[in-house]
Order: structure tokens, then sequence, then C-alpha cells
């Protein structure tokens, strides 16, 4: 195809699909999708099958015919749920009747909030790295986005003084997400305060991803809209995936005060309509029956954070003690190679995959993701694949 066939075909597209980047992440899924004898540490998804009781949950619900459209808002019940989930655990109270949206996993959550607070040209600012989907959410929905740099020195934590040197007249919202993925990073209480201080004289909203509240490990998770004076200014996002098992089951839930939930609401019923009514019966019993299993699965987690932070530092790699989520993130720059470098010949020829730090920001370049949410066997063998790479180089 000639450049000016090229360019013909690129009008028919957006200017802002254009502008958003490739995930770097696809591309490692396409190369290990039919590879024998691979060790994946890439997929961001527990390994745990979903506790039986959810998914008899959803049978259940089909059997009595409950096959239509929801609420919008979602199951009356579950919001209910939700709202005194979040009161038990946190403190903060939701008013499940109009502060509350059931959505398709926290992934449609993030970008109403970013379509409803966004207009062009508007500002959000995040800390780098960051999950691969918040840029595009922010391109979207005609925003620039704004990164501000996060370094291991300080395990990855971002500081309320370095976020206020990135804040302009144009400067809209705060986008949050820890537990962090990639790095597994967590916020200590001390940290958010300030950032909620910054944010409350700087009039910001702070849209908080919190998918992985429960997986905190030695520092107690601290929900951002609990916060003093938060509730009234902060998105919170929440879901099932990580702490339940329920990553194909597709249920979030996007919180916030009233008149900012009523504009998510606007493009919520138009672009879903609801959540999948099974699904949803399976979330609402996951929030009755499921801390048990929650428990379990937050145990084993930390037992293979354990394994793995030891097993990257006797190779040589710098890893820096992740307190949250289910990543390991550590500096691949002592092997001299680049880490997409670093995670294609790992995958060529130890058939282990990573994930390059780069796909999350620039301040991931020269490290690598890599997901315990693998059993413990299959990590002590990508150890020892990783271990015998390493000594080659």
């Amino acid at each position: 195809m000639t450049e000016s066939q090229i360019a013909h075909k690129r009008r028919h597209f957006s200017q802002k699909v254009q502008d958003i980047p490739s995930s770097g992440i696809r591309h490692f899924f396409e190369l290990i999708a039919n590879m024998d004898g691979c060790i994946s540490l890439g997929v961001g998804e527990p390994d745990f099958v979903t506790p039986e009781q959810f998914t008899r949950a959803a049978f259940d619900s089909v059997r009595r015919g409950e096959t239509h459209y929801t609420s919008n808002y979602g199951l009356p019940q579950l919001r209910e749920a939700i709202a005194a989930h979040l009161d038990r655990l946190y403190g903060v109270r939701y008013d499940p009747r109009n502060e509350i949206i059931v959505t398709i996993g926290v992934s449609e959550a993030l970008l109403l909030a970013t379509h409803a607070l966004l207009d062009p040209g508007d500002e959000l600012l995040a800390p780098d790295p960051y999950y691969v989907a918040y840029l595009p959410c922010c391109v979207l929905a005609g925003g620039k986005f704004v990164t501000v740099p996060t370094h291991m020195e300080n395990d990855f934590r971002v500081s309320a003084a370095d976020l206020e040197t990135a804040i302009t007249p144009r400067t809209k919202a705060i986008l949050l997400g820890y537990p962090s993925n990639p790095t597994g990073a967590q916020m200590t209480r001390e940290d958010l305060a300030e950032i909620a201080d910054l944010a409350a004289r700087r009039d910001l909203v702070v849209i908080s991803d919190e998918i992985y509240d429960r997986l905190s490990y030695g520092i107690e998770h601290t929900c951002f809209a609990s916060l003093p004076g938060m509730k009234e200014r902060t998105v919170l996002l929440g879901g099932f995936s990580k702490a339940y098992a329920m990553t194909g089951w597709r249920v979030g839930w996007v919180c916030a005060p009233s008149d900012i939930l009523e504009a998510m609401m606007k493009i919520h019923q138009y672009i879903v309509m609801s959540a999948p009514t099974p699904s949803q019966y399976a979330a609402l019993e996951a929030l009755r029956s499921g801390e048990e299993h929650t428990q379990r699965f937050v145990a084993e987690f930390d037992a293979r954070r354990r394994l793995i932070v030891a097993g990257l530092r006797d190779i040589g790699l710098t890893t820096f003690e992740p307190k949250g989520a289910f990543y390991a993130f550590p500096s691949v720059r002592s092997t001299g190679l680049s880490d997409m470098e670093f995670a294609e010949r790992l995958l060529d020829e130890e058939k282990v995959a990573v994930i390059p730090g780069s796909a999350f920001g620039e301040c991931g370049r020269g490290h690598v993701r890599m997901c315990y949410a693998t059993p413990q066997p299959l990590i002590e063998e990508a150890l020892e694949r990783i271990g015998r790479f390493v000594r080659r180089l």
C-alpha cells in the first residue's frame, strides 16, 4: 500500500483514535497465544476459579427468569450491598439510590468518569507508571493526560508536592490508582491526606481507582473518599474482578456525589443500558458470602508475593517490595537490555512472558511487570528460567 493510500485510509478514522497508542500488553498476549510450554507472568487476573456459590447464584437467577434489563443504576439489592460493604470496610456512606452505578467492570466506570468530567483540553493528572487504560480514556474524552513521575527509590508513591507542580489553570482532576497496576505500590493514609488537602485547596476532583483495595499487604488500605471532606469531590471506582476472582463476569461499580453520578448516568444509559443481569446476581452473592474466599485469596497472593520478590533479588534484579495488587516490578537495567529487549528475549529463549515497563509510561522504562497471580510451582519454575536467562547475560 502506498503512502497516499495509507493517508487516505486514515482520513476515515477520528484523530482521537489515531492518538491512542497500541497496547504493549496485547502485543505479548498475541506472541504467547500459541506457544507451548510458556509460563505467563503477564495476565493481570487471579488464577482462581470463581467460587461455586457465586456461579450458582447467577444460574439460579436465570432459572427464575431474571434475564431482563435491570435498572440503569443496577440491581437495587446489589447497590445496597455495595453501600453496606463500603460502610463496613471504610466508614464511607453512599446512598444506593443515586450515588452508585453498577458498571461493566472498572473499565467502564473509568470511561464514564473521564467523559463526564473532562472538556476538550482539560488536564487529568496521573502518577507515572500508570495502568494502560488511563491515557486512552482521557484522550477519548478530549482531555490532556499529564503524568507525574514516581520512582522505585520512593516505592513508586506519588507525593502531593509533585502533583502540585504539575497543576495548571486547565487541570480538572487527579487520577489515582492504588494499590497500583503495574508497580504494586500502595499509599499510606498520610500520603493520601496530603493529596486530599491539595485537591481541596485547588478545587480538583479525584478519580480513585481502588479495584485492588482488598489486596494490600502490611499497609492498611485507605479509601480516598473516606478522608475528611473528600466524599464530595471523589469518584470512587471498585469492583469484583480481583478480590473475588470474577474477571470474566465484568461487574464493577462507581460511587460519586449525586450530581457527578447523574452526569455519568447520561453516558451509561445510552452505551450500556445495564450490566449483565446474571453477573449482578453473582456479584451480590460475592458480597453476601465471599469474605472467606477473599481472605484466602489474599493470603495466597501474599505468599506468592514474598516468593517472587525473594527469588528476583536472589537472581540479582533490583526489586522493591510491592505492598498491594499482585505485581512485582523489578528493574532490568543491570542486564544491559532495555525492558522491551529483556521481555522479548526472555520469551524467545526461556518461554517466560513478562510485560515491558515502558508499556505503562516513561517511568516504567527499564522495568518489567511480573504478575504473581499464578500457582507457586509455576512461579518457582519461572524464577529458575529467569535466573538462567540473566546468568547468560
